[in-house]
């Protein structure tokens, strides 16, 4: 890859790999951390990657690196979880998009990046399994189980409400 083709592949995917790091992590200033980290190892890559991986290269390097900071702030991850929980029954929602991206939040890592990859980013499933090192089989689980979860949190009347 030349460095116009690298700096093209920046301005085509740099938008859409935030949009999916911050649909995970929920932070904007570790996304935009963690997107960074992606280009920079893309960067150290760059003569070995041919253009035509480039979109792919990128979204494995940015969803192993956010994999990497979730498992490194893990521990703080379940005290957060435990304040939110305490704090959910206050709330009620009228907002959709607030009761979705509620949904969404509670999904398991893997079933949250599966899905998202595919129903926000629009990504084969075979695509996924490259980006997550999962086979297709396994990702089509994924993103049934978190879609029945969805389904089922999005029907529960009190959520809604």
């Amino acid at each position: 890859m030349t460095v116009n083709e690298y700096n093209q592949c920046v301005d085509d995917f740099a938008d859409g790999v935030y949009r999916f790091i911050l649909k995970n992590i929920k932070d904007e200033d570790n996304a935009h951390d963690i997107v960074q980290d992606a280009f920079a190892k893309m960067w150290e890559k760059v003569k070995d990657i041919s253009c035509e991986k480039s979109k792919s290269y990128l979204f494995t390097a940015a969803y192993h690196t956010m994999i990497d900071f979730i498992r490194k702030n893990k521990k703080l991850d379940h005290v957060d979880e435990f304040i939110g929980i305490e704090q959910e029954h206050e709330s009620s929602y009228s907002d959709l998009k607030e009761v979705l991206n509620e949904a969404v939040t509670r999904l398991p890592d893997i079933q949250r990046s599966v899905l998202l990859l595919r129903d926000y980013e629009g990504y084969s499933y075979k695509e996924i399994g490259e980006i997550t090192n999962l086979n297709e089989s396994q990702v089509k689980v994924y993103i049934y189980r978190a879609r029945i979860y969805m389904k089922n949190y999005l029907v529960s009347i009190d959520k809604v409400i």
